[in-house]
């Protein structure tokens, strides 16, 4: 009948608005990125086969490509030009021209860009549609990594985990409470008088 074809298109105009609202969630995430301060604590795993996982604390603020971040008792800023490096244990600051394998390292979203154009992207709701789950698999295999994964949640665009699978290694950055703020951040790291200073620029 004519109103059950009417009620059937409608259905599925609704699957379509819904799938396409789930297609663009990755890269209205990376766009959110450009405009926003994200900030917030965070948990690396890094977890192996024969191994125990091992769990190391951080905090991270970044917006676009420039980030500030602390893990492993060292600290790490990126403006867009220079990357510093402050080991705190040698009062030693170095400073460099990164490339952008080193960027992609330090930061795991810039990573998820990186990887759009040489994988097979998927994502799909979770949680009651609240999330949404990417998987970017590499179309070729011999890139290094077997499955990238990022759960972002839908209302805000918040980037809430992040997993890295590579070969018998897998390494989870779960973030604790992001939010994205106002405040204006600096990307650099000011050395103290007495600070070693390794300046690698070229």
């Amino acid at each position: 009948t004519s109103k059950s074809n009417i009620q059937h298109l409608t259905s599925n105009i609704q699957r379509m608005s819904i799938l396409l609202t789930i297609l663009t969630i990755l890269t209205s995430f990376l766009s959110n990125l450009e405009t926003k301060t994200l900030q917030s604590n965070f948990t690396v795993t890094v977890a192996e086969e024969v191994n125990a996982p091992m769990n190391y604390p951080g905090t991270i603020t970044m917006q676009g490509k420039c980030f500030a971040l602390t893990m492993f008792g060292m600290e790490a800023a990126y403006d867009g030009k220079t990357l510093y490096m402050y080991n705190a244990e040698l009062d030693e600051l170095t400073l460099s021209n990164p490339t952008e394998q080193e960027l992609l390292e330090a930061n795991p979203f810039l990573y998820a860009k990186a990887l759009m154009d040489v994988c097979n992207v998927t994502e799909r709701a979770i949680n009651n549609g609240e999330q949404t789950l990417v998987t970017l698999t590499p179309k070729d295999q011999t890139i290094g990594i077997k499955r990238f994964t990022l759960k972002i949640k839908n209302t805000n665009l918040m980037p809430l985990q992040v997993e890295i699978k590579e070969g018998k290694q897998t390494t989870t950055l779960k973030l604790t409470n992001p939010t994205f703020v106002t405040t204006k951040q600096t990307y650099t790291i000011t050395p103290d008088k007495n600070t070693y200073v390794n300046d690698m620029r070229f």
